[in-house]
């Protein structure tokens, strides 16, 4: 291809809604433009990548045994409503109206639709195992988009979904996919590690992420130097705080005594009080399908939304609003507690947090606006419904399969594989008779990859400050030809016989035919990041020389007549390194 018959609108300037780099670089290297917040459209040099990240995955797909199935976009929201999914995923559904006022939903995944598939197309244990795969365009009502095509309302996934007999075939199909997801961030230049994951509204037992080390990632990951474990910090765990509660003396009964304005951890650890945060019980109200629930935590501890989430069984949950909260306890936030609670908050639940198991010596609030209880022993003085891991765990705490102290970066996620189960085969009615005659529900899987976001994932871990470093795997053009010169130069000529016989040997080759000064060819070179540049300039031909430079590389001086083939051995080795 040539420049002047393409579109690649550089931009020097950084555009001010561009937070993070990555998204700077798709904005300035021409790869893409924003149409609205959340919306954007490809250009031709990123619509190119996308297409090489998406060849990928389908040939590493295939490769595993998925078949590519086509799935609509449009839904009806039945089945959605048959899943309980239309309530737990209403906060990120468009839901749309036809002219008949009829009610759709825009896909954000498919669960729903290739169950009910396989619900009415299979029905023997003959015809199992399968795995389907699409790669198409989904749908999200995001809140905040953000960060370019890392958080957008439309974008592209590829989303596979695996029906086995038995547990054991779905851990079989599992592992293929897990192994299939390795093999594809690899051979798209990713660095990448998998971490143990939080099912979230997907639902399913078992889960890993894929994730991208990445300060400006929106995933924070807790892990341990040996590599041995890894998860997402909605997921972690650790073997409980550097400082565990003890039972020290409890001091007898629980005491109110008076605390006028004091309603946050700091201001009852601070001065006269000096209750340590690690001493405190922290009281946390949430309204869940339409009643009220107590979470308590440690004072110095976070609870951690993705495990609320788990113990209440919904992801539909908020906290409770002070009017809310006074009718029922009698107080507001503040001065809440599970100890002394009125007659109007009986059967409630309470939840506790594993790190308060045996504490004593503790204080909370006494449900009396300006007042606390002090010498509480959690065992002795409050019913607590259930135990369960509430917190968010910390950096140094140890690791509860290893022992080492958890570290905790910052990532991006560009691929998930959940272990299903039932859950939706039972209620969609994908069954299939066993050999003896039996109906059981197919046991599935669900993986995806967030296709648009592992192209942005590449230019997030592949740049530096002057643009783009593509791999030669997702690069647009594998090689990008420079002549220093205008239209019927020596230079030019060159580079058109060049370009003519590179792409003969067909290797992707973009020349640079603009009319333009060294410094502007130059510089957007290194802005859009082809992998492997040949320069054609005057004093290096008249040596009988071309220049072959690798993006970010040392310069190599090529003889004329053997440039074709060193171009075609380096693109040659860079793949082979790349696909393994």
């Amino acid at each position: 291809m040539r420049w002047t018959q393409t579109l690649i609108p550089t931009l020097k300037e950084t555009p001010a809604e561009a937070e993070i780099i990555s998204h700077q670089l798709l904005l300035r290297a021409g790869v893409v433009r924003k149409l609205t917040g959340g919306l954007y459209s490809f250009l031709p040099l990123g619509l190119r990548s996308l297409r090489k990240v998406e060849k990928i995955i389908r040939e590493e797909m295939d490769r595993a045994g998925a078949l590519e199935v086509q799935m609509p976009a449009l839904q009806p929201p039945e089945i959605w409503q048959q899943t309980g999914r239309y309530e737990t995923a209403a906060d990120v559904l468009y839901k749309v109206r036809d002219r008949a006022k009829k009610e759709w939903v825009l896909g954000p995944t498919h669960e729903e639709v290739i169950t009910s598939l396989v619900a009415g197309e299979i029905n023997s244990y003959r015809q199992l195992p399968k795995n389907f795969y699409q790669v198409g365009v989904k749908f999200r009502d995001e809140i905040r988009p953000r960060f370019g095509l890392m958080r957008a309302k439309e974008f592209i996934m590829k989303d596979a979904y695996s029906f086995d007999t038995t547990d054991e075939g779905a851990m079989a199909s599992y592992r293929r996919m897990y192994d299939a997801y390795t093999r594809i961030f690899t051979r798209c230049g990713l660095k990448t590690f998998a971490v143990e994951a939080d099912t979230g509204v997907i639902g399913g037992n078992y889960s890993h992420e894929f994730m991208v080390p990445a300060e400006t990632g929106e995933n924070d990951v807790a892990y341990v130097e040996s590599g041995n474990y890894a998860a997402n910090i909605e997921k972690a765990s650790s073997r409980g705080p550097l400082t565990p509660v003890g039972r020290s003396s409890t001091g007898g009964a629980p005491e109110k005594f008076a605390t006028p304005g004091v309603v946050t951890i700091e201001a009852l650890a601070a001065a006269p009080y000096g209750v340590p945060a690690d001493r405190q019980i922290k009281t946390l109200v949430y309204l869940v399908n339409g009643k009220l629930t107590l979470c308590l935590v440690r004072g110095d501890d976070q609870a951690n939304e993705a495990k609320l989430a788990g113990c209440f069984g919904t992801t539909v949950f908020r906290a409770a609003t002070p009017e809310e909260i006074v009718g029922t306890l009698g107080a507001r936030p503040g001065s809440l507690g599970a100890v002394q609670m009125p007659a109007t908050a009986a059967g409630i639940q309470v939840i506790a947090d594993e790190a308060l198991r045996g504490a004593a010596g503790m204080t909370t609030g006494a449900n009396e606006d300006g007042f606390h209880l002090r010498h509480v022993d959690i065992e002795r003085d409050i019913r607590v419904t259930r135990w369960a891991d509430l917190r968010t765990v910390k950096v140094g705490e140890l690791s509860v399969s290893t022992g080492e102290p958890i570290q905790i970066r910052r990532a991006i996620e560009v691929g998930h594989v959940f272990k299903l189960g039932t859950k939706y085969s039972e209620k969609l009615n994908a069954m299939f008779l066993t050999e003896d005659g039996q109906r059981h529900p197919a046991v599935m899987g669900c993986y995806g990859i967030g296709v648009t976001r592992t192209l942005q994932a590449v230019i997030e871990q592949s740049h530096d400050k002057d643009g783009i470093r593509w791999p030669m795997s997702v690069a647009p053009y594998q090689v990008l030809i420079t002549p220093l010169g205008a239209a019927g130069s020596e230079t030019m000529k060159a580079a058109e016989a060049l370009y003519a016989e590179l792409t003969r040997r067909g290797i992707e080759v973009l020349l640079d035919d603009r009319d333009d000064r060294p410094g502007v060819k130059f510089k957007d070179a290194d802005l859009i990041g082809i992998p492997l540049r040949v320069g054609i300039g005057e004093k290096s031909l008249a040596k009988g020389e071309l220049e072959v430079k690798p993006r970010g590389g040392a310069l190599e001086p090529v003889p004329v007549a053997r440039a074709a083939d060193r171009v075609a051995e380096i693109v040659a080795q860079e793949m082979t390194r790349l696909n393994g």
